[in-house]
């Protein structure tokens, strides 16, 4: 590494829920595969062996001077996660500027306990700013596998470039976490951004790959306790590129639905079922536990994952919080997405991103976004088309033209923050988002209908899904035959959209200079399939001034 800054649900087994769920997963959930026991969330060898660090070492949230670490012990062979079982155990870190770990900057200890599903954080400081270090764990004369990662540059430092992977929706049961070795194997990354869906709550066979379970969740039933979410987190961690991708670089991730049910709002979600499925406060509690037990995430605000990092006087990263505060989504058409009593954000993280933005000083803005801030109309499709579109993107097959999980859904929210930006000619402002299993690259008009009359008060690049399944996978069909049909009318339809691909797997790379912000978007070969190629497919960028995005034929 060189010095540079560069659905719904229809759950079979709960046959006395309510009809309306999961639309998208029942015509997934042809095959169903029962999983192993609590110990499949371990590798094979872990059943006799501990001490042991089987869920690999991960850091995140990188400061000017500091950067959270993260392990999980198996301290005895019995405290497999979501027991509750094991004693508490010492566990010690050090950090050094050398893989060979012959000068040591930091080091110190921890404890790891049940009460923390034996998950155990360091939040060390006292670094130095924009540079590589590496650490590991110990414990009981057991080491962790070494890792790399790096501090975020100083905060007045004139930094000459930045480069970000990107990701989102990465479901255990579709397939292989390809998208995550090939960012590991690059070793270019400053950082890398989830944007959401790290895990899915979904039971076996839910919610697959073209009605086929790649490899089966663990537990098998849809997770609803805390035992559950850590089981889940637990399995997601033994995948190797997924482990071999946060032992190359910090991650800073928000969550969106999934690492909670389907649809989620503050008061409940479309995949849950008060009463049958327990109280929705202590699902939420749950999951919201687990996740920050689970992932190396330093939370500005208990309980939420918005909050802000700075990268030199190049970049401010606001990263958002749009599950935990929004108002119930309404039905498509209810003229209630405009009233502006409701919110995706809630009243005090707007008003924090308003100030953030408006205060910046730094070249870009990049906003951490889990669903599309653009708007987006479906235009004419075709039956065959309008339909599996819809189920995607949660919309009456009807085909009427709105998704109000996404900032269409909460109009307002985005009427005050674009105006925001206008009024406050507040500049160069990127929405990086997920969620939807397709690949835009779109300018943020301040008005959609009259655009491109109307000015574009940002832009926005939307990466497509790790593996969660897309367009052509609903329709079964091979990969880019309804894109060739959809992306067309879609553009037509929506003339702020500059490309979007409907069907691909893949993931982004953000390469970021004071001149313009770039993505490269990659696809891989066959999510299915353990050896899976990637390849470059589209690059965009927007630069310097512009607030419109533009295609550029070259990745950087």
């Amino acid at each position: 590494m060189t010095s540079r800054y560069r659905s719904s649900k229809t759950s079979e087994g709960l046959n006395s829920l309510t009809p309306r769920r999961r639309t998208v997963v029942k015509a997934a959930a042809a095959t169903a595969v029962l999983a192993g026991p609590l110990a499949a969330t371990l590798p094979a060898r872990a059943v006799d062996q501990a001490p042991a660090f089987l869920h690999g070492v991960a850091s995140g949230d990188p400061l000017p001077d500091g950067i959270l670490l993260w392990t999980r012990l198996t301290p005895v062979p019995e405290a497999i996660p979501g027991s509750g079982v094991g004693p508490d155990t010492e566990v010690s870190w050090v950090v050094a500027r050398d893989k060979a770990f012959t000068t040591v900057v930091a080091k110190g200890s921890t404890t790891a306990t049940a009460a923390s599903d034996h998950t155990v954080k360091a939040d060390i400081r006292g670094l130095e700013p924009g540079t590589d270090y590496w650490f590991r764990f110990s414990a009981g004369g057991t080491d962790s596998p070494a890792a790399r990662t790096r501090t975020a540059p100083a905060h007045d430092a004139a930094v000459t470039g930045l480069r970000f992977g990107v990701v989102s929706c990465a479901n255990w049961e579709a397939g292989w976490f390809s998208s995550y070795r090939h960012l590991a194997a690059r070793g270019d990354l400053d950082a890398w951004l989830h944007l959401g869906d790290y895990i899915y709550e979904y039971g076996t066979g839910e919610y697959a790959t073209r009605g086929t379970v790649v490899r089966p969740h663990a537990p098998a039933h849809e997770i609803v306790t805390l035992a559950d979410y850590r089981i889940r987190h637990a399995r997601y961690k033994t995948d190797p590129d997924l482990q071999a991708l946060h032992a190359t670089a910090p991650v800073v991730a928000i969550w969106d639905d999934h690492e909670f049910a389907n649809d989620t709002w503050s008061g409940g979600a479309e995949n849950h079922t008060e009463g049958a499925e327990g109280a929705w406060s202590a699902r939420q509690a749950a999951a919201k536990q687990a996740y920050f037990e689970w992932m190396p995430v330093r939370p500005a605000i208990a309980g939420t994952t918005y909050r802000r990092l700075r990268f030199g006087k190049l970049v401010d990263l606001s990263l958002l919080d749009l599950r935990s505060f929004r108002s119930q989504q309404v039905k498509v058409g209810n003229g209630e997405v405009d009233d502006p009593d409701r919110t995706l954000t809630g009243r005090a993280q707007l008003d924090w991103l308003k100030a953030g933005l408006k205060s910046s000083d730094t070249t870009w803005r990049l906003v951490g976004n889990s669903v599309m801030i653009s708007p987006f109309a479906i235009g004419s499709l075709s039956a065959d088309l309008l339909k599996p579109l819809a189920k995607l993107l949660g919309l009456p097959q009807e085909g009427l033209a709105l998704n109000t999980d996404q900032w269409d859904g909460y109009t307002d929210d985005r009427r005050e923050i674009l105006a925001h930006l206008r009024t406050n000619a507040i500049r160069n402002t990127v929405f990086l988002t997920g969620d939807i299993h397709m690949a835009w690259a779109n300018d943020v008009p301040v008005d959609a209908g009259t655009y491109p009359l109307s000015p574009s008060a940002a832009t926005e690049f939307v990466v497509t899904s790790v593996t969660s399944d897309n367009l052509d996978d609903i329709v079964k069909v091979p990969e880019g035959t309804v894109s060739a049909v959809a992306s067309p009318v879609i553009r037509a339809a929506n003339r702020h959209v500059h490309w979007v691909d409907t069907d691909r797997h893949g993931f982004g790379v953000l390469d970021i200079t004071p001149e313009r912000a770039q993505m490269d978007f990659y696809v891989v070969s066959d999510r299915t399939k353990r050896d899976a190629t990637a390849k470059w497919s589209r690059s965009y960028r927007t630069r310097s001034g512009t607030q419109k995005v533009e295609r550029t034929y070259d990745p950087v």
